[in-house]
């Protein structure tokens, strides 16, 4: 049996390039839809946030000369390109989905709504929240906390490249040590940067949990959606 009813999960931009770092590759996006759509067959109802670094972060030395305004909302259109990939994907796993974007783009995708979305994920739909909050200087960590809030999901679960909150950079410190459990005020006053500190505030305010875990893992997400021991529990 799933712990938990519904979940937020939040996927970065760069786990759909794979190894090529860049744009999308058509067997990481296929090979997590299938973990997804499986998770989503157990009653689980996920909403699913995900970042747009696979592509921005190309663009990121030509932005770095443009006003940060612009350059946000060029991030937030390469969310709607991963989040529309990301449906294509998984509808052709048989989960019905949904792309809801925060950015009015009627002829590609909803427009957010919450009680629609809600809607959607009590009809057994997964529920992809794109383009961020539609404000700049907000982060898709921060997206992802907010959406789970008002979807009222019990965890926001951040899929990355590394197995959990450690002390320092694991892939640059051999001698890191992995937390099994740690405290939303620890992860700010360690700067521990495994979500903005904003999202992390967010969280801790709402008492919201935060799994962090491997995504590069198989079957990860399902072990999250479980309820075992994977990653770490920020609480």
């Amino acid at each position: 049996m799933p712990r938990f009813e519904r979940i937020l999960l939040k996927l970065s931009g760069e786990v759909l390039a794979g190894q090529g770092g860049f744009g999308i590759d058509p067997e990481r996006v296929h090979s997590m839809a299938a973990e997804v759509a499986e998770v989503a067959r157990t009653g689980v109802q996920l909403g699913l946030v995900v970042g747009g670094g696979n592509f921005f972060r190309g663009v990121a030395a030509a932005a770095r000369s443009m006003d940060r305004v612009s350059a946000d909302h060029m991030g937030m259109l390469a969310t709607v390109i991963n989040a529309l990939a990301l449906q294509d994907a998984l509808e052709k796993q048989g989960a019905p989905t949904r792309v809801m974007t925060a950015i009015q783009i009627h002829q590609v995708a909803e427009p957010y709504i919450r009680r629609r979305a809600i809607r959607h994920l009590e009809k057994g739909r997964i529920v992809i929240f794109a383009a961020g909050t539609s404000n700049p200087y907000f982060s898709t960590d921060t997206a992802a906390t907010l959406r789970a809030l008002e979807i009222k999901a019990q965890i926001v679960a951040k899929a990355t490249r590394v197995d959990g909150v450690y002390d320092k950079d694991p892939l640059k410190h051999a001698d890191a040590v992995r937390y099994d459990s740690v405290s939303f005020n620890e992860v700010l006053a360690k700067n521990l940067a495994v979500m903005d500190a904003s999202a992390v505030a967010m969280c801790r305010d709402n008492q919201l949990r935060i799994c962090v875990f491997n995504l590069n893992t198989h079957g990860n997400i399902m072990r999250m959606a479980m309820g075992e021991p994977v990653g770490t529990i920020i609480q």
